[in-house]
């Protein structure tokens, strides 16, 4: 079995070959699916976890961004681990690339750091800050959405440190919803929005959707 590690270091020419050779095995059912997925996917936008340790929760946000076209995750385990239970995923971590920030002297920090560097606005999803509502969120510019701890939230450094707050609009008593839940009504309302737009760059990249 050929490796990722080992794929990610072909040439271009070489994961042209590649592709030619693996595709030969799909039905062309199946390469249709694969063209109708890639046509949606983004990197535009990005999900953060905090220290989401329940594996129900953990799985389901996998999943939600497989579902809503987000190709990339970031996962910070500062104090808690974060456990895929693959029933819930239903398969979605082999189409996510999840990125773990777990040995790093402050991964809060590292995660920030790197995500500015790709130029990414930092985005606190918090029911009690003065936040934008999702259908009101600018989605201009690249954003990567923090979700925090089941019953804590968001750490202060992040709360600290975000250029914007988002925040699902409630009319009940109780305060906040789920994780996963939280994070697939604003992927709904934010995604909806980005595909009926007519800027290209939300796109992945044309080697992007190839690898």
């Amino acid at each position: 079995m050929l490796s990722e590690t080992y794929i990610k270091k072909l040439p271009p020419d070489g994961k042209e070959q590649l592709l030619e050779y693996l595709t030969g095995y799909l039905t062309p059912r199946r390469k249709s699916r694969f063209k109708d997925v890639l046509k949606y996917r983004t990197r535009h936008i990005t999900i953060v976890a905090e220290d989401t340790f329940r594996e129900h929760n953990a799985s389901a946000l996998i999943r939600t961004c497989d579902c809503f076209g987000i190709q990339d995750m970031h996962i910070i385990e500062e104090y808690h681990t974060f456990r895929i239970a693959r029933g819930m995923a239903k398969g979605a971590q082999k189409w996510v690339d999840v990125h773990f920030y777990n040995e790093y002297e402050d991964n809060v920090q590292k995660c920030i750091d790197e995500l500015r560097d790709k130029k990414y606005r930092i985005v606190a999803a918090c029911p009690h800050a003065n936040g934008k509502d999702p259908e009101d969120f600018d989605i201009s510019l690249p954003f990567a959405i923090f979700f925090g701890k089941e019953k804590a939230g968001l750490s202060k450094k992040v709360m600290e440190q975000a250029d914007e707050f988002i925040t699902i609009p409630m009319v009940g008593f109780t305060e906040s919803f789920n994780i996963s839940v939280s994070a697939a009504i604003i992927l709904h309302s934010l995604t909806s929005r980005l595909h009926k737009t007519n800027d290209p760059d939300w796109h992945l990249t044309s080697e992007e959707q190839r690898d």
